[in-house]
């Protein structure tokens, strides 16, 4: 289990994270969410031990995490640590980059998983490209397989798939995180993108301002968060009274409620008025005012600008 008691940091005096105090058992994928410049980054290189905290300690099982003041090459070993810039060798092929931390002793197993690692992110045809001539995304594929190669205990990924087409990003994630669960490798994503918390994420982390928001099931923070940021780092959100969408008595009850569970309906009791739509592909996001308040629901079809429609909690 990965042990984080309550730690502390900053690069100046100002601290970047708070009191930080969770844990993470092993084999586990958890993502860690919050807006730029949260603290996601920095959270994620000091449990990999690149900086000396401020305050309070992190343990990998029994074996205490520690930074450069211990280490000549701040890092641990049963660690693996992907940052946003790669740190790839420009001059040597991508086969030599992946196998770059294996043994040279046994060339034939080096070969074949250097192989398996390519055809995981799917780098295979390019095994023998210098590493200068790969586009961005190629290099971001590359670099993920390379921390692979010694399979490590926890693996850390700061924004892994940021400069992957969409179309190859998917199918990568779902090889790439079958993968390192078959495998029993903890996992620490830090994302903007929520479909690696929802899809891929055992748990997720919400950081605010350095602080912890929110720790649970991903799926149980997305059906019931517990404010406004966390829902809206799922995308876009309303914030609505209960009484202005069901008749009800007694206190009234303030409701976070994204696009999908507002429905249009003949006599709903919230009246709206139509700003734009927008294509998604399989419906339209509407884009509409209540009460000098914009608001955002789904629907199948594009409704007028300036026309009126009634929601309901569908």
């Amino acid at each position: 289990m990965l042990q984080v008691k309550t730690i502390s940091f900053g690069y100046t005096d100002k601290k970047i994270i708070h009191n930080c105090n969770f844990t993470v058992a092993k084999g586990t994928n958890l993502a860690v969410l919050g807006e730029s410049g949260c603290g996601k980054s920095t959270l994620l290189k000091l449990i990999y031990g690149l900086y000396d905290l401020d305050q309070g300690q992190i343990f990998w099982a029994d074996t205490e995490v520690t930074g450069p003041k211990f280490h000549l090459v701040p890092g641990m070993p049963f660690m693996k640590y992907l940052a946003q810039d790669f740190d790839l060798m420009p001059y040597v092929t991508v086969a030599e980059n992946v196998g770059k931390f294996l043994s040279n002793f046994y060339p034939e197993q080096k070969k074949q998983r250097v192989e398996e690692l390519l055809e995981i992110v799917e780098m295979t045809e390019f095994a023998n490209v210098k590493a200068q001539f790969l586009s961005g995304g190629q290099q971001q594929r590359v670099a993920l397989a390379r921390v692979l190669a010694l399979e490590p205990e926890v693996l850390l990924l700061d924004e892994p798939f940021s400069h992957i087409d969409n179309f190859r990003k998917n199918a990568l994630r779902r090889n790439l995180f079958a993968y390192l669960k078959s495998k029993g490798i903890t996992v620490i994503i830090a994302t903007h993108d929520s479909v690696d918390a929802l899809s891929f994420s055992d748990e997720t982390l919400v950081l605010r301002k350095g602080e912890i928001v929110e720790k649970g099931v991903s799926a149980t923070i997305y059906n019931n968060p517990s404010n406004k940021y966390v829902a809206s780092l799922f995308g876009e959100v309303n914030e609505l009274l209960l009484s202005q969408l069901v008749f009800t008595e007694g206190e009234d009850e303030t409701l976070l409620l994204y696009p999908h569970q507002l429905k249009v309906v003949e006599n709903g009791l919230l009246r709206v008025t139509v700003k734009q739509s927008y294509f998604k592909g399989s419906h339209y996001l509407v884009k509409a005012v209540f009460d000098r308040k914009v608001i955002f629901f789904e629907h199948e079809t594009e409704l007028t600008s300036n026309s009126e429609v009634t929601l309901m909690i569908s």
